[in-house]
C-alpha cells in the first residue's frame, strides 16, 4: 500500500476517534481534505481490513464509526491496532509467512520443504504466490533476525524450528503472570504497539495450552489446578486499562521512521498540517484537472529528539529547520514523511547541543524565557503518608522544597514559561496556591472562577 494511503488512513481513524462519529460524510471529507467519494472508498477499505483481521464480526452491520464509538470500554484490545497488522506486510507476504510458521510449529523443516508447502497451499493460485527458493530463504533470514525461528544445529541442509522455548516451558500460572505484566505495560507505557502485539501472541499461546495443543513439551502438569488452565480467560480479563488518549498509537507509525533518521543523522521531508489548520490531510491528485492547492506546508528539517507528552497524549518531534532554527512539530500533523540527505556528525552534535541548552529548563519542550515558579502546597489534614508531598517530590522534576512548616511547604522551580507546568499545578486543586509569578497567579484565579461558574445553581 502506498505511503500516502497509510497517512490518509491514520488521519481518517484519528478523526473518527476524536469526533466519535459526530460528523456527517460531507463534514468529515471537508475537515480531512478529501472528496466524499474518497471518504466512502476508505470506509469500505477499512471495513474489509477489520473483517479480514477478525476485528469485527460479520453479523455486525453497524457503521465503522459506530464500532469505534461504542466499543471503547468493552475490551482492553485497541481497535486501531488492526491498521498496524494490516499494513505491516503485503497480502502475499502475510500468507506466505503464515504458512511457514504453521509448518515450523509442527516440526523442524528445511527451506526446500517449506517451498513445497507454500507452492502446494490451496490459496496459492488465488494471490499468485508461487515463491522461489530465494524468496523462502529471505523469509527465513528475516524470521531468524527478529527471533521468531532458530536454526537447528546440524549439517546441511539447515533445518529451522519455532523459537518459542520460553512460552512452552512456562507453567500456566507463570504464563498468566507474564501476560498480565505485558498487559499492564502495553497500556501504560510508550511506545505500545509492540507490547500489544506481544500480548496477542501470549494470549494465543495461553489458548493453545488450554486446548491441550502443547502436550509434548516435557512440562509437568502440576499447575492444572488453575481451573484446568482456564483461569486465564474464564474469569475475564483482570485488567481493562484505557489510556485517556486512545489515538496516540496511530502516531507510532511514524515514530520509528523518525528515530531511524535521528540515528542516521538524516533530514526528513514531510507535509505538515498545523493543529490550527482547518484540514489535517491533503490527497495527491494525479489528474491535473482535479489538482488543487493543499493547506499543508512542505517542510525539510533535521530531527534531533522525539518527546511524548503524557499530559495530553501527544508526540512531538524537536528538529532544526534551516529557516527557523529550533522547531517543534506534532507528529499527528506530519504526513508523507521521507528521509533526505545525511548531515555531518559535527553539525548534528552542534544542533543537538543547541537544542539541549534551549530545553534545559523546559517542563516538557517549551523554549521560552525562564521564570521562577513558587507554589505553596498544603499538607492533607491527618493523612499519612503525605501523598501531596510525595507526589510533588516524585513529579516535580528539578524543583525543590525551600520552606516547610506543619501546615504547608513552598516549592520552587525555574522553568521555560508557565504554559506547560500549569496543568500539573491545576491537578492539585485546592491543595496548592501559586505565589509567583504574579501573572501565573492571576491566570489561575481566572481559571478557577470560570470552573466555579460551571457549578452555579440553575
Amino acid at each position: 500500500m502506498a505511503r500516502e494511503s497509510f497517512d490518509k488512513e491514520i488521519q481518517f481513524l484519528r478523526m473518527l476517534v476524536l469526533t466519535s462519529g459526530a460528523y456527517n460524510r460531507q463534514q468529515f471529507a471537508k475537515r480531512l481534505g478529501i472528496s466524499v467519494h474518497t471518504f466512502d472508498k476508505t470506509i469500505r477499505k477499512l471495513k474489509d481490513i477489520v473483517s479480514s483481521t477478525g476485528g469485527q464480526p460479520e453479523e455486525q452491520s453497524r457503521e465503522f464509526a459506530d464500532a469505534l464509538r461504542l466499543n471503547y470500554y468493552d475490551s482492553s484490545d485497541p481497535l486501531l491496532l488492526f491498521l498496524f497488522r494490516a499494513k505491516s506486510l503485503k497480502e502475499s507476504e502475510s500468507l506466505r509467512l503464515a504458512l511457514i510458521l504453521a509448518a515450523l510449529h509442527e516440526k523442524p523443516q528445511t527451506a526446500l520443504e517449506l517451498l513445497e508447502i507454500c507452492c502446494n497451499a490451496p490459496d496459492t493460485a488465488e494471490i499468485a504466490l508461487f515463491p522461489d527458493e530465494k524468496t523462502i530463504r529471505s523469509d527465513l533470514r528475516y524470521l531468524e533476525e527478529v527471533g521468531v525461528i532458530k536454526r537447528v544445529p546440524g549439517p546441511r541442509p539447515y533445518r529451522y524450528r519455532m523459537q518459542d522455548d520460553l512460552v512452552r516451558k512456562l507453567t500456566d500460572e507463570e504464563l498468566r503472570d507474564l501476560l498480565n505484566f505485558v498487559d499492564v505495560m502495553a497500556n501504560t507505557q510508550v511506545p505500545s504497539v509492540q507490547g500489544y502485539l506481544l500480548r496477542d501472541h501470549l494470549k494465543k499461546s495461553a489458548a493453545h495450552k488450554r486446548s491441550g495443543g502443547d502436550g509434548g513439551d516435557g512440562r509437568d502438569g502440576g499447575d492444572g489446578s488453575d481451573g484446568g488452565g482456564g483461569g486465564m480467560s474464564d474469569a475475564g480479563e483482570p485488567f481493562l486499562y484505557k489510556y485517556h488518549y486512545y489515538s496516540r498509537i496511530l502516531d507510532e507509525a511514524h515514530l520509528f521512521t523518525l528515530l531511524g533518521a535521528i540515528q542516521n543523522r538524516r533530514k526528513v521531508t514531510f507535509l505538515y498540517f498545523s493543529p490550527k489548520s482547518d484540514t489535517s490531510y491533503s490527497s495527491k491528485n494525479t489528474n491535473p484537472l482535479f489538482e488543487r492547492e493543499h493547506e499543508g506546508k512542505a517542510e525539510t528539517a533535521l530531527p534531533i529528539k522525539v518527546v511524548y507528552d503524557h499530559q495530553y497524549g501527544r508526540w512531538y518531534m524537536l528538529a532544526n529547520n534551516s529557516r527557523d532554527g529550533i522547531r517543534k512539530y506534532r507528529l499527528e500533523g506530519m504526513t508523507q514523511i521521507a528521509e533526505g540527505e545525511q548531515v555531518a556528525a559535527e553539525l548534528f552534535e552542534a544542533k543537538r547541543s543547541e537544542l539541549e541548552a534551549r530545553i534545559q529548563h523546559s517542563w516538557l519542550i517549551d523554549t521560552g524565557r525562564t521564570v521562577t515558579v513558587s507554589v505553596r502546597f498544603f499538607h492533607p489534614g491527618g493523612s499519612e503518608p503525605n501523598f501531596v508531598r510525595e507526589r510533588v517530590l516524585l513529579q516535580g522534576q528539578w524543583g525543590a522544597i525551600v520552606e516547610e512548616d506543619e501546615e504547608a511547604f513552598i516549592y520552587e522551580i525555574v522553568v521555560n514559561g508557565t504554559t506547560e507546568i500549569r496543568p500539573w499545578l491545576r491537578s492539585f486543586g485546592s491543595s496548592c496556591e501559586v505565589l509567583a509569578p504574579a501573572s501565573l497567579r492571576r491566570e489561575m484565579i481566572e481559571e478557577w472562577k470560570e470552573i466555579a461558574s460551571y457549578y452555579e445553581s440553575v
